[in-house]
């Protein structure tokens, strides 16, 4: 299997903040999970919506699954900055209607 993965997934520093990735785009393996299991997307509408192979989202999948703890924290450390930015950086909307 290691093969196999090494043909679907890369990790290139410099590309996508040196996550793993599917290799030749910048869509990362913690992309996909997140449409897969947050989402409810399922293998072939992932395939099909963002133009990659069905390999490379089971590819990614089992690269998720072999390493499950460093991308969940990887997830959990995105959503904390992506809440910490919300918090210091004023709605424009909000500002606009007056809220």
């Amino acid at each position: 299997m290691k093969n196999i993965l090494i043909q679907h997934i890369e990790l290139t520093p410099g590309i996508a903040g040196g996550k793993p990735r599917v290799s030749g785009h910048r869509i990362t393996v913690q992309d996909i999970v997140i449409w897969h299991e947050r989402m409810g997307m399922n293998a072939d509408e992932i395939a099909t919506e963002y133009g990659i192979t069905l390999s490379d989202v089971y590819a990614a999948l089992a690269y998720y699954y072999d390493h499950r703890m460093e991308i969940d924290k990887s997830i959990k450390a995105d959503e904390s900055f992506i809440t910490e930015l919300r918090r210091h950086i004023p709605s424009r909307l909000k500002e606009k209607i007056g809220d």
